[in-house]
């Protein structure tokens, strides 16, 4: 059994970094022998990082679920030109140990056109807690013109999001042969 885990770093209710990040989870758990589970840090109790204080909140919970899981995805609207500050004060709390021998896909929702910061941090940053990041990764721009209400519109967003979910699979496979 492989366990695909997606991070959405949105506090927004109806946060389309979330419904993206949804629709790769629902692609990868129409695999068999995969189990999905999101993590959705708009309604977790985790305050702000303090490197002095061990487990806070639900921080020791939320690390659990990413060390245990083969895949993870990672998903962030942009904010000026990076990920949210709610990624990252989850991001402040994983180590090496939640994200080693971890197949690590991302997913940029931008209200405009740029994302690419945005993917290069979330990729420098996993780089940087031992993660494997896959080439693919989404970026979509002016994401609110993409979904009609919940429903994703965009036949090439899908497709790219689906992908993601393939190449994800794939490496996570390829990390856990036995899994």
């Amino acid at each position: 059994m492989l366990t695909v885990a997606a991070i959405s770093g949105s506090r927004r209710d109806r946060s389309y970094t979330r419904k993206s990040l949804r629709i790769v989870l629902d692609a990868v758990a129409a695999e068999p022998g995969v189990e999905t589970d999101l993590l959705d840090l708009g309604a977790v109790d985790l305050p702000l990082y303090h490197p002095d204080r061990d487990e806070q909140g639900e921080s020791a919970a939320l690390k659990r679920r990413v060390r245990e899981a083969e895949a993870v995805l990672i998903g962030s609207p942009v904010y000026h030109g990076s990920y949210s500050s709610t990624f990252r004060n989850f991001h402040d709390y994983c180590s090496k140990d939640e994200f080693r021998d971890t197949a690590v896909g991302l997913v940029a929702t931008a209200g405009g056109g740029s994302y690419g910061a945005t993917l290069e941090h979330m990729r420098s940053t996993v780089r940087g807690v031992h993660g494997h990041t896959v080439p693919e990764q989404v970026g979509i721009r002016n994401a609110s013109s993409k979904y009609d209400g919940d429903d994703l519109t965009d036949d090439d967003t899908r497709r790219r999001l689906e992908e993601l979910g393939e190449a994800v699979l794939a490496e996570a496979q390829r990390l856990h042969p036995d899994a």
